[in-house]
């Protein structure tokens, strides 16, 4: 009877040990924000989704996304601006051969920009994003990648959708875009860098997004970690919009 009792016990600690590297086949879910508000001229904008495209393909990105230890990557994309101003790019998808990274980059490159004259509206951006996350697959992290050239100037700001969305597993990221704005990088580092590990890099205006981008995705999906993330807000008795 004893032997029996434990052969099950075995199989049960098999299944569970079986479920959970099923559970971690997923290493990463990363989804990109990208900004489209008014402040971004059609120039800017080709040079924001070029460069993304290029990003991504490149060698460093897809060596990095294509090493498999760990799982794999699941990638989406969506643009942002005003309140409802929000347009998935690239829905989840698994980055796990070269031809999954270039038919994503594809759809970034020959994806049509639907908004254009709509102010920054950040806090509804990122509550769009928690909810794009109920449908990634489940995964061992989450991390959101936020790109902007500006700071929120329309509806509620990011610390008052962290508190109201599900953010607690989801660690965001920024990628600022210098040029009109003397204020970005300081809003990005005190308002939307959120959760363990999150970082900011700073690219020098539209041209320089490629670069930054690229570097900005290989530390994401090797989880290269530099410094502290910021602290979280209070709770707060703010209510939220309706989205």
């Amino acid at each position: 009877m004893v032997k029996v009792n434990a052969a099950k016990l075995a199989l049960m600690l098999s299944a569970l040990v079986f479920a959970d590297q099923a559970q971690a086949s997923c290493r990463l879910a990363l989804l990109l924000a990208i900004d489209v508000s008014s402040s971004v001229s059609p120039e800017e904008y080709a040079l924001q989704q070029d460069g993304l495209a290029a990003a991504l393909m490149s060698d460093d990105v897809s060596r990095a996304i294509l090493n498999s230890s760990g799982g794999e990557v699941s990638f989406a994309v969506y643009e942002w601006s005003g309140r409802y101003q929000q347009s998935v790019v690239v829905d989840w998808t698994t980055l796990n051969t070269k031809a999954s990274i270039e038919h994503a980059a594809a759809k970034i490159s020959t994806h049509k920009r639907r908004f254009a004259r709509y102010p920054t509206s950040m806090g509804f951006s990122l509550g769009y994003g928690a909810k794009l996350f109920e449908n990634a697959p489940t995964c061992s992290r989450k991390v959101m990648d936020v790109s902007g050239d500006g700071i929120n100037n329309d509806g509620f700001g990011p610390r008052m959708a962290y508190h109201h969305f599900p953010f607690e597993d989801v660690t965001v990221n920024g990628l600022v875009i210098e040029g009109s704005d003397p204020d970005v990088e300081w809003f990005y580092e005190s308002n939307v860098l959120w959760g363990h590990g999150a970082f900011l890099e700073v690219a020098q205006g539209f041209e320089d997004f490629e670069r930054t981008m690229t570097r900005k995705l290989y530390r994401e999906i090797s989880n290269i970690m530099i410094g502290q993330a910021p602290p979280q807000p209070r709770s707060s008795d703010a209510s939220l919009p309706r989205l």
